[in-house]
């Protein structure tokens, strides 16, 4: 199969959300066939609700300034599937891509599996066997969905780490706090050092009463010492770390990871090196174009706090974009107010809901085909004064990115 074709094969495989197969026994019976690559190095897993990426890639950024071999695993990607999949901070190559999928595959179709695994499965399995390949040392991986039942978590972590618990999937993760709290909790492993974000109170409860039972070392980002702050609209800097992610949220989420790196024996300066596309991601100038995958609300609330912050006076044009299983009302709420204008349109994915649903939600606005028409339509009428953010969905500003 060529890179093209293993990606197509891929799609075609539907991830957990969509076919509801979650569960370990076919990523397990995979991972056995192809030597349990994921014991062959030191592995950091991070779960957690909103800024998972960003803190994994805070962390890989710093052990791979210590001159450790890094390997991370993400999701979703912005434009090309080989993002997920990173060796001291470069997407493996297209024919590293393939070459994984062709082993993972060919492992896959000799077992006697209930079905092929999933899209995510698939590449988790990949992810794995080509740190093992690159001789990767330490491996930050990410959750992708809750926890106790990701494909992830059949790694043997010398480190769990877990960012801020709020709602989403709540089909699959549950509709309190409390239940969130308890999958996501369910990669801390017995005697396993942890890192906590700093956490709302029902979360905070649920994860201390797991940390109790296993036995756990928690560190908690409420612990560490934040001195000499200074906030502007590109990043951060503090305690002598500088943060080169936009946002307030990023500081706490740098703290993480800050956390997390001391618990590796590696200094935090190193996440000055993080980089993070689609995250408060600053395109053009005059206009300014900014990117941010917000998909929830937890985190239209955080781009909400960033606009307010450093563009009070600012004409914003927004072009919003989401999935129909997204707390769209309660994040319309919370950013179409500061839109001057609204362009709605959808990320070309079959569970992305119709721009003109979302003109009913906004009672305001206007309909493009997609991503690259709203852009054109934004830039050809926005003042060099005016802000143009793309919001949504990460698929959506994957192709906005795409597109420039």
């Amino acid at each position: 199969m060529t890179y093209p074709e293993s990606v197509r094969f891929l799609y075609a495989l539907g991830n957990e959300i969509k076919t509801a197969k979650l569960g370990l026994d076919r990523i397990r019976k995979v991972l056995a066939a192809l030597g349990d690559p994921q014991r062959a190095y030191r592995v950091a897993h991070v779960a957690g609700t909103n800024g998972k990426g960003s803190t994994c890639a805070m962390i890989a950024a710093g052990l791979h300034a210590a001159g450790i071999r890094t390997g991370l695993f993400t999701s979703p990607h912005l434009i090309e599937p080989t993002e997920r999949i990173q060796i001291d901070g470069v997407p493996v190559s297209p024919e590293q891509f393939r070459r994984a999928f062709q082993v993972v595959h060919e492992a896959a179709e000799k077992l006697d599996l209930d079905c092929h695994p999933t899209y995510f499965e698939t590449v988790t399995a990949m992810a794995f066997w080509l740190f093992r390949e690159l001789r990767v040392e330490t491996a930050v991986v990410e959750v992708g969905l809750g926890g106790r039942l990701d494909a992830t978590n059949v790694v043997e972590p010398a480190l769990t780490v877990i960012t801020p618990i709020d709602f989403d999937h709540e089909m699959f993760l549950g509709h309190t706090i409390e239940a969130i709290a308890g999958e996501k909790a369910g990669i801390l492993k017995a005697g396993v050092p942890a890192v906590f974000a700093s956490q709302r109170p029902e979360a905070a409860a649920v994860l201390d009463r797991f940390a109790r039972e296993l036995g756990i070392r928690v560190r908690r980002a409420e612990e560490f010492v934040v001195r000499d702050l200074h906030i502007d609209a590109r990043g951060a800097s503090f305690s002598g770390i500088r943060v080169p992610l936009a946002g307030e949220h990023q500081v706490e989420n740098a703290i993480t990871a800050a956390l997390a790196l001391e618990e590796l024996a590696v200094s935090p300066a190193g996440i000055a090196e993080a980089r993070w596309p689609g995250r408060l991601e600053h395109i053009y100038p005059n206009p300014d174009v900014i990117l941010d995958g917000a998909h929830n609300p937890a985190g239209a609330r955080a781009l909400a706090r960033y606009l307010e912050r450093f563009y009070p006076r600012r004409k914003i044009w927004m072009i919003y974009g989401a999935m129909r299983d997204k707390a769209v009302e309660e994040i319309a709420g919370i950013l179409f107010p500061l839109a001057s204008e609204l362009i709605f349109t959808a990320p070309d994915y079959s569970r992305a809901l119709r721009p003109e649903a979302l003109v009913e939600i906004a009672e305001r606005g206007e309909t493009a085909a997609n991503v690259r028409e709203a852009l054109a339509t934004a830039r050809s009428r926005a003042s060099h004064d005016d802000v143009i953010v793309v919001t949504g969905s990460l698929f959506l500003v994957g192709e906005a990115r795409q597109s420039m």
